[in-house]
């Protein structure tokens, strides 16, 4: 039975995380271009180290309430093989890195010790 929390629409502001490797940084540098053209979001840079809670490279989208919807199925058809965590933007690091926490792909596990 698959247990990875789907993203939902409950809060006022998400980052969306998109994760690569060194085998599938080209899938998620064309992903991000994709969605500068795309989407009038905020987009971070694209990180080959991990950092903070998240174990892989990654970039970051910034997107609100009113992008959710159209963002999220947009990204869940376009990720092909890349996982992608989605979390509320709440204040609170932990609890939007595990209560609030979402995926698309396959759920990783995060470095939550970086919270304390």
């Amino acid at each position: 039975m698959d247990t990875t929390k789907r993203p939902i629409n409950s809060h006022k502001a998400y980052h969306a995380h998109i994760y690569f490797s060194g085998k599938t940084k080209v899938i998620a540098r064309r992903l991000y271009d994709l969605i500068a053209e795309k989407f009038n979001l905020q987009i971070g840079s694209f990180v080959e180290k991990a950092v903070g809670p998240h174990p892989c490279w990654s970039y970051q989208v910034i997107f609100g309430q009113k992008d959710f919807d159209s963002f999220i199925s947009w990204l869940d058809e376009n990720r092909e093989e890349l996982t992608v965590l989605v979390h509320a933007l709440t204040g609170n690091n932990m609890k939007d890195h595990t209560d609030y926490a979402y995926w698309l792909g396959q759920e990783v596990e995060l470095n939550l010790g970086v919270f304390n």
